[in-house]
């Protein structure tokens, strides 16, 4: 790999890593070249089974870090992207590890099906799941899957969610991936088939809202993070419970999408839609405060960055839940539910008790389905007084 050392090394410096972190990353990397050449592996045919044979090497020579998997995928990565090393597994040949078999998956998704990144992303975790719970660390034979594994596999793990969309979550992605391998002809047999439903019922939970209280308390201890993240965290916060914006959406904003002379956001929601947004004069000066005084120098556009190297925007809903966790804790609220969504769900019941019509309040919250806003009527404890019959008799 020494033609791409250089340019991997420079390509690390922009992306803002400290010296420290460069010297550690570009020593376990010179390791693993010296490794591929002693066994005769070009660069570009590094698979995944390589680097988990080099890792095992490496253990057995000196104590391993916690990082050095993340440092071998970053340089594959790297490699994959300049063309080095390709990502395509040609047709006719089994994987012989679960990560082979799961980029092979993450590829057709992308390429074939036209998922997005972040749904390719969350598909792989929850299929990887699975398949270290059927084969361990061993060799993957897909064919001998059974029903029954898959049967005994969601009975016992979709319990363990907390929501019925989590739990459906898995059965989702299982029969993705199973569709995946038999359109290959990884398998022979539909499994897809035999993925058992969870059963769920619309409209049957009430909107997990935080207190009213509890957000102005979070938001006020908000107030006096003055480092780069809780700078970045603040805003967030903000967004979350001044706009009700979902987790992605936060994600997907870039700088282009604020417009500081109109005083707007331009959010990019569901299905491809954009739509904009008044941008309230907190939230703004909470973005413009970390634009100027914490956001890390980096190339990406997006509005929010990682606080640590590599200076990335963030990636899925999981880090803004994240944010929203670490700022529970920090003003000291005692909560069943960490979610961002339970922000969004407060600014909902918010509106509905100043009396506000579920009509506005889907328009608010970009709602493209009415049975999505009419969930909030449960909460509206003094419009359902209003309607209620009277009860027959004396009261029990």
């Amino acid at each position: 790999m020494a033609p791409y050392f250089e340019p991997y090394s420079e390509y690390l410096a922009d992306r803002g890593y400290s010296q420290v972190s460069y010297w550690k990353k570009t020593f376990l990397i010179s390791e693993f070249s010296r490794w591929l050449g002693e066994k005769r592996i070009a660069a570009g045919a590094i698979t995944p089974e390589h680097k988990e044979t080099f890792l095992r090497y490496s253990a057995g020579r000196r104590t391993p870090k916690r990082g050095d998997p993340i440092t071998l995928s970053g340089m594959t990565s790297w490699l994959r992207d300049k063309g080095v090393i390709h990502s395509r597994v040609a047709v006719g040949t089994r994987p012989f590890g679960i990560e082979a078999i799961l980029q092979e998956y993450a590829t057709w998704s992308r390429e074939e099906r036209g998922l997005a990144p972040s749904t390719v992303e969350n598909h792989s975790g929850y299929v990887r799941r699975f398949l270290t719970s059927i084969c361990g660390t061993g060799k993957l034979r897909l064919a001998g899957i059974k029903a029954s594994q898959i049967t005994d596999y969601i009975r016992q793990n979709a319990p363990r969610d907390r929501t019925f969309s989590q739990a459906k979550n898995i059965v989702s992605s299982l029969r993705s991936f199973f569709r995946f391998a038999r359109y290959r002809d990884h398998i022979q047999t539909d499994l897809a088939a035999v993925v058992p439903s969870v059963a769920g019922w619309s409209m049957a939970s009430i909107p997990r809202a935080m207190p009213a209280d509890c957000v102005r308390q979070l938001l006020d201890e908000s107030k006096t993070w003055h480092t780069p993240a809780g700078l970045r965290d603040r805003a967030v916060l903000l967004l979350l419970a001044r706009l009700g914006l979902r987790a992605r959406e936060i994600v997907r904003l870039d700088l282009d999408d604020i417009d500081w002379s109109q005083g707007g956001l331009r959010v990019h929601g569901k299905g491809g839609q954009e739509r904009p947004l008044p941008l309230p004069h907190d939230v703004g000066e909470a973005i413009a405060s970390y634009l100027k005084n914490g956001r890390p120098e980096s190339t990406c556009r997006r509005a929010f960055l990682r606080a640590r190297a590599p200076f990335d925007g963030l990636k899925t809903h999981s880090d803004i839940c994240q944010i929203v966790r670490r700022g529970i804790d920090r003003a000291g609220l005692k909560l069943d539910f960490t979610g961002s969504h339970q922000l969004r769900h407060a600014l909902a019941v918010d509106m509905l008790r100043q009396r506000i019509s579920l009509t506005e309040i889907g328009q608010v919250l970009r709602h493209r389905n009415p049975d999505s806003t009419r969930r909030y009527a449960k909460v509206d404890i003094e419009g359902l007084r209003e309607v209620a019959l009277p009860w027959p008799g004396e009261l029990p």
